[in-house]
């Protein structure tokens, strides 16, 4: 176990979570333990209720763990930090009453990230052109579709340099154009910056595409049912015979029944 945490960005061993409900406990995620290097794109599969955002939510602390660790590069996470971030599936996670760089801007100022408002004006306009919204800077969030609101949420989470950003179906309600175009964008982005990425996707398909590794889980309890390196090589192609052999093996461990 020390070599392993000596290696890994993000360490998870025995992590249960269990919510009481009337009087009885019901346990959502049973002993998952699993590490993922620094630079990891992983991509999570699972049946819808199967605990996939429970997991993502201890590892950003907005909840905690029943029993478990979580480690950080070695260390115990501790609280809600900047070093964790999440970007949600609901477009309305920006301020509405604030533009769409204030948005990029603020958290860069909350989170006490050195320079004056000139410096942390440049870094959110850096992040805003690699999402290819420079000339929407100064629009508010309900003047933008939702594809471009993901990317400004992408924009304000990669600006502050995470070591671990999680994404909890960022795409899942874009139209089928718009979310090839954006996992092609974040696919980009994370070659660039090497941000360890966690995503949570209900699609196979962007699993394959997406992840450097996938992870599928079991019904609730949670448990990990597969969990590996993605053998596909760059680019990958949905029509390749590669391709659909690795889809047809991870489909067939998901529990379909409620999936």
């Amino acid at each position: 176990m020390g070599n392993e945490c000596l290696m890994s960005n993000l360490l998870v061993q025995d992590l249960v979570k269990q919510y009481s409900l009337e009087g009885k406990s019901f346990t959502v995620l049973d002993k998952l333990s699993f590490s993922v290097d620094s630079g990891d794109f992983l991509t999570i599969l699972g049946p819808s209720g199967c605990g996939k955002t429970t997991l993502i939510r201890c590892i950003c602390s907005i909840e905690e763990p029943t029993s478990g660790k979580i480690l950080l590069d070695g260390k115990p996470i501790s609280g809600i930090g900047p070093d964790r971030l999440m970007v949600f599936q609901d477009f309305n996670q920006l301020f509405p009453w604030k533009t769409v760089i204030e948005n990029v801007i603020y958290p860069l100022k909350l989170n006490k990230v050195s320079g004056d408002i000139k410096t942390l004006t440049r870094r959110a306009e850096e992040f805003l052109d690699l999402v290819h919204l420079s000339a929407f800077k100064h629009a508010y969030p309900n003047q933008l579709s939702g594809g471009m609101r993901q990317r400004v949420a992408i924009a304000r989470s990669l600006a502050l340099n995470p070591k671990v950003l999680m994404m909890d179906e960022p795409f899942g309600a874009l139209d089928a154009q718009t979310r090839s175009i954006l996992q092609k964008e974040l696919k980009s982005l994370w070659r660039k910056f090497q941000t360890t990425i966690i995503f949570i996707t209900h699609n196979v398909q962007e699993a394959i595409l997406l992840g450097s590794k996938v992870m599928v889980l079991s019904l609730s309890p949670a448990k990990i049912k597969y969990y590996k390196k993605n053998p596909l090589p760059e680019p990958r192609m949905p029509e390749t015979p590669e391709f659909m052999a690795l889809w047809h093996t991870l489909y067939d461990q998901l529990d379909t029944q409620r999936y």
